[in-house]
């Protein structure tokens, strides 16, 4: 099995190798970064705000200096999502009023990458306010995909998939609550993951109408990484933990596993199941079983009601709440302990396998819009579906809070296709050396 590729450029570990070893130093590095965004950005529009000036003169810096031991990222170009703050550079989620709002630090985790000893080149596309499948903006204008510029990368996190994906750098740093890194990988053919709950701090990463004030890591949402390999995803992971993580180490050939392909909400497209349904007896040919079904599973059509409800709550700071009015404290609660209620039926199910395998979208990479996908239809086995439940796929790992690796597994008509790989909260690690191993399977 094979999956579009667009770029042989080594990954972030590899690359760190090469300037460690003295093949090239940072600034070379940094320089061939920069041209390659200036030599392929063009139809693609991925890299939103350009920070060259300052990447040459961080890497300059480095030339000729001894990477420390906790430094893996010395001397390696990357970019970050738009919405994370560097200072000096405007953090607008895609509003023109806000485009000339400068952050004045950095945020958590962009603090993080740059002591790890990573150069920020710049920062990539979304769309406003981080709530749509599509990255286009009045300020930023339209990201397309690299497989096919006419087409979205995804959302919120699409202007970091397709830099990653057309290999300007090897790696990135999103942000998901509603599918918005594993979305725009599904849509890439990248690798991308969907932290567990809390794992990463969101300082820093605030609307700009709350620019300046104090942050925390508010309801649903995570920081996490997109590469284009495992191994890249582990350090990326690693290192912006605030808490240390450990892998099981438990062979996959071992793992119970449990696919999901059809859920109550929202079903699959031919586009998407057929890829996955290619992977999933792959790896049942080569001796690993694959249950489809259990009494264990949670709810989904109410899990999915629950998440809907928290979602439009959280992203809009009380409003919608019922019936269209500012939700209570008393709704909130009752959303926290249907949460928690959920949280413990996963877990449940998560006595019985080790990882779960669904897909991460019902459609693949679909052609631009001008209005937001979800205030429109999507079309699913030529039946017109509310694009809205499709949220369904990534709210099966959102609301519970679990951690998600996204890998590519397949395509359908020259795009890409990825799978969801999902594990018990905290098990992070382990759901990206799953992914990775189920790669090996299918990829060799």
């Amino acid at each position: 099995m094979t999956y579009p590729t667009l770029t042989d450029e080594p990954g972030a570990r590899e690359l760190a190798a090469q300037i460690r070893g003295g093949d090239l130093s940072p600034l070379e590095a940094v320089e061939a970064a920069i041209a390659r965004i200036e030599d392929l950005d063009a139809p693609i529009n991925a890299v939103a705000v350009a920070d060259f000036d300052r990447a040459r003169e961080t890497a300059a810096a480095l030339n000729g200096a001894s990477p420390r031991e906790d430094q893996p990222l010395f001397g390696v170009p990357m970019t970050i999502k738009e919405s994370f703050d560097i200072e000096g550079l405007p953090s607008c989620w895609g509003h023109e009023q806000f485009r000339g709002q400068l952050a004045q630090r950095d945020s958590r985790v962009v603090h993080q990458l740059k002591s790890a000893g990573a150069v920020l080149l710049g920062k990539t596309n979304v769309p406003v306010d981080l709530a749509d499948w599509q990255s286009f903006n009045p300020v930023y204008g339209r990201t397309g995909n690299p497989h096919d510029p006419s087409r979205s990368p995804g959302g919120s996190s699409g202007g970091a998939a397709a830099a990653v994906a057309s290999g300007m750098v090897p790696c990135e740093y999103g942000s998901d609550i509603g599918g918005s890194v594993r979305v725009p990988a599904h849509f890439c053919g990248v690798w991308g993951h969907k932290t567990s709950w809390g794992l990463v701090g969101l300082q820093g990463h605030v609307h700009p109408l709350m620019a300046g004030g104090e942050t925390h890591d508010g309801a649903l949402g995570i920081a996490g990484p997109l590469a284009r390999n495992a191994h890249d995803l582990a350090l990326l992971v690693e290192l912006t933990a605030t808490i240390p993580l450990r892998s099981s180490g438990e062979p996959l050939r071992e793992c119970r596993l449990l696919a999901l392909t059809e859920h109550p909400v929202c079903a699959v497209d031919s586009s998407v199941r057929e890829p996955v349904e290619a992977a999933l007896s792959a790896l049942e040919s080569a001796g690993l079983r694959v249950d489809r079904s259990t009494d264990a599973l949670p709810d989904l059509a109410a899990q999915h009601a629950d998440y809907m409800r928290m979602l439009n709550i959280a992203m809009a700071r009380g409003m919608p709440g019922p019936d269209g009015q500012r939700a209570t404290a008393t709704d909130w609660f009752d959303l926290l302990d249907a949460q928690a209620r959920n949280e413990a039926a996963w877990s449940t199910l998560f006595d019985n396998y080790d990882f779960v395998l669904a897909p991460p979208a019902p459609i693949l990479a679909f052609p631009h819009r001008d209005e937001a996908l979800f205030a429109g239809e999507i079309d699913i086995h030529g039946t017109s579906t509310r694009a809205a439940d499709a949220l369904a796929w990534a709210g099966l790992v959102t609301f519970p809070n679990l951690p998600a690796t996204l890998l590519p597994v397949g395509e359908s008509g020259g795009l890409p296709c990825g799978m969801q790989v999902i594990g018990r909260q905290w098990s992070d690690l382990d759901c990206i050396a799953a992914a990775r191993d189920i790669g090996d399977i299918l990829h060799g």
